[in-house]
């Protein structure tokens, strides 16, 4: 017996480890090849005598189609073995960005990236639920930490490898890069995982709620990321609004819905922690982009420099998320989570006073606190939302949770949107309307700030003893 139980603790690690490296590889290759792809875009518009909105298309193509299939791709995985979603996924990004890399015209870049894009959500909708299944609870944490920290090592990557790639190879190289990396995983995901079975096996997929949602995303992301552009576009994002409340009553009137509403309507700490992580996303995600503009355009900083200290934050969320996966093991993961979310608002907060005087030490402090609170917030959030579902709704977990992210982003974008309307109108951002810039840069702070506390209340209200 002794002999048989090693055999099985073996096999156990090694599948755990196994899980681990795919997962990580995979985590580091999606937000590597976003922001690499968004450095070649130039080059590429030059190459291909693409029009503005085409390059643009190759961003917002990817960003669309994995938003669509996130939640369904979750679905998916719990119904057929979210191994075997994970492994097609990989094929498919694989594929697509092979493909990419011999890519014929603009309009060839953009249809891949579609491709790409749906390759991608099969792939995260499905990565935390795996390691969730993997790691016993008491070590969940740490390996989520590990996982979480992959994901800001490929946005730290991205700029500045990506960069090197476009400037010595070509912007081709950069997609070269990803099929040895996906053809790696694809190989131990193969060779080493455990199989994993259906858990929601017999039932069936719901194709109708399905195509509600993602009608209603297209329209809600179409319509936020044209909000300049008139009244028509608000009108679209409204209906997308419309369309995701009525999903989410449908869904409630299904035997097997696409998502469990009752995970929203009974799960307490299921559902705040996914407001929290919208309202955190809606939040913070917005600041890169105000930084980086107010580096070069105020500051008058070279684009490599501002590059150089942006890269700050998502450092320190590289080398802090492992340790604060391991404190959400010893620690009710919701606490550790309400504790990195005050570190953002706080770093928010602060950051709402940056002016033109602000001095280069302060940007380089509120970027390490934003660092430090995602790296407290990211990780123990995460694994209080899986924490808090069977394993038959990993999968939606997952695909949801990921989804909370991809919204809370449209949302800050919004607001960015909105603010650049009211103080700047048709002015583009130059040395000229530095000021009208900051104003926009100061106002759109505050509303972040305000979604910050939004957030530090869902986490605090989910603590058991509240």
């Amino acid at each position: 017996m002794s002999v048989f139980g090693d055999n099985v603790n073996r096999t156990s690690s090694v599948s755990q480890t196994a899980t681990l490296v795919v997962v990580c590889v995979a985590h580091f290759l999606m937000p590597f090849m976003m922001s690499a792809v968004g450095v070649a875009l130039p080059v590429i518009g030059r190459e291909f005598s693409a029009s503005a909105v085409q390059l643009g298309l190759v961003e917002t193509t990817y960003a669309l189609s994995a938003s669509v299939f996130l939640l369904a791709m979750g679905r998916l995985g719990d119904l057929v073995g979210r191994r075997q979603i994970f492994r097609l996924g990989l094929v498919i990004f694989t594929v697509s960005g092979g493909l990419i890399s011999q890519a014929w015209s603009i309009d060839g870049v953009i249809l891949l990236r579609l491709f790409q894009g749906i390759g991608g959500s099969m792939v995260m909708a499905t990565t935390m639920a795996m390691v969730v299944t993997a790691f016993p609870a008491t070590q969940r944490g740490r390996a989520l930490g590990i996982a979480t920290a992959s994901v800001y090592a490929g946005i730290s990557c991205g700029p500045f490898l990506g960069g090197s790639l476009v400037s010595w190879l070509g912007w081709r190289s950069i997609f070269y890069l990803g099929v040895p990396l996906g053809v790696m995983a694809f190989i131990v995901a193969t060779v080493k995982l455990t199989e994993e079975g259906p858990t929601a096996k017999g039932e069936s997929f719901d194709w109708r709620g399905w195509i509600i949602y993602a009608l209603s995303i297209l329209a809600l992301i179409s319509g936020v990321m044209r909000l300049n552009d008139g009244v028509v576009w608000w009108l679209v994002a409204s209906v997308g609004v419309a369309g995701f409340i009525l999903f989410l009553w449908y869904e409630s009137r299904q035997r097997y819905p696409l998502l469990n509403t009752n995970l929203l309507r009974h799960n307490r700490m299921f559902a705040l922690s996914n407001i929290a992580a919208l309202f955190n996303y809606a939040g913070t995600f917005g600041i890169t982009f105000f930084l980086s503009l107010y580096l070069q355009y105020v500051k008058g900083f070279p684009p490599h420099t501002a590059g150089l200290v942006l890269i700050v934050q998502p450092i320190v969320q590289t080398i802090f998320s492992p340790m604060c996966g391991r404190l959400s093991d010893r620690f009710p993961a919701a606490k550790v989570a309400t504790v990195g979310m005050l570190f953002c608002a706080a770093g928010i907060g602060v950051a709402a006073t940056i002016s033109k005087s602000t001095s280069l030490g302060f940007i380089v402090v509120v970027l390490v606190m934003l660092g430090a609170g995602f790296a407290l917030f990211s990780t123990a959030n995460t694994n209080a939302i899986m924490g808090s579902v069977a394993a038959r709704d990993l999968g939606v977990a997952s695909g949801f949770a990921a989804s909370m992210r991809t919204l809370g982003m449209m949302a800050s974008m919004a607001i960015i949107t909105v603010m650049f309307s009211l103080y700047m109108g048709e002015q583009s951002v130059t040395l000229a309307t530095q000021n009208e810039f900051v104003q926009s840069m100061q106002s759109s702070l505050l509303v972040f700030s305000g979604l910050c506390v939004a957030a530090v209340a869902s986490s605090f209200g989910r603590h058991p003893s509240n």
